[in-house]
Order: structure tokens, then sequence, then C-alpha cells
């Protein structure tokens, strides 16, 4: 095996694996904002964002589930630009956990992600042109 070829299959698995990942991660988040199985989602909404809001902060939660779906779709079907919409989606989201005050710890694990994130985006460049070859 020539080592060019080597380093193509290396990068279309850790390309593949992350794309799974910010395809399943935004949807299944996406999809617990509407039931809840893994955690409360309301609570991560920070108390004056949530006065500032037109209607309920359930609806917010709501609306930012369908959008978590949205997002992986977008990666799905073009992984560059969805990857780059999760990494700009979780460092809001990072942002606003830390202007919060709060989970502080939720705030850092979503930056880390968002790296995994931006990882897919720059990969999407040079991995299908690597694996056709």
């Amino acid at each position: 095996m020539e080592p060019n070829s080597s380093i193509s299959q290396t990068l279309k698995s850790v390309w593949s694996i992350l794309k799974a990942t910010f395809i399943i991660l935004p949807i299944a988040a996406g999809l617990d904002k509407f039931t809840h199985i893994l955690t409360d989602w309301d609570k991560y909404l920070h108390p004056r964002f949530a006065d500032m809001l037109p209607f309920a902060p359930h609806t917010f939660m709501l609306i930012v589930g369908v959008i978590e779906i949205v997002a992986g779709i977008i990666v799905f079907i073009n992984p560059r630009i969805g990857g780059f919409i999760v990494m700009a989606w979780l460092i809001a989201i990072a942002l606003t956990l830390l202007a919060g005050g709060e989970y502080l710890d939720i705030a850092v694990r979503d930056l880390v992600i968002s790296i995994g994130a931006w990882s897919l985006a720059r990969l999407s460049a040079i991995v299908p042109r690597a694996s056709t070859q």
C-alpha cells in the first residue's frame, strides 16, 4: 500500500466519523428539545434572555430544536457548509452560557465540540477529492 493511499484512507475514515457525528448530534439534540429525554433544555436558557422573548421560553427551545435538526440535515447534504453552521451554532450557545455565568462546563464542552465541526468543514474541502484518486 502506498503512503498516500494510507493517508487518503485515514482522512476518509476520520471525515466519515465526523460527518456521522455532526449529522446525529444536532438531530438528536434537536429532537430532544421536544421530548426532554436527555435533559430539561429549558433550564439552559438564561432568565434575562428568556424575559426578552416575545413568547414562552419553551417555545424558544422548540425553535432551537428545529434549527438543530435542520443543521444536521445540512451536514448530511453538504458537510462543508453544515460543519461551519454547526460550529457557529455551538459557539453561539457557548457564548450565551458564558454570558449567563452558568453551565460553564457545558460552554467549554460546546466550544470543544465546535472544533470537531470546524474540522469536518475543513476536511470536507479535501476528502472527496482525496477519496477519488
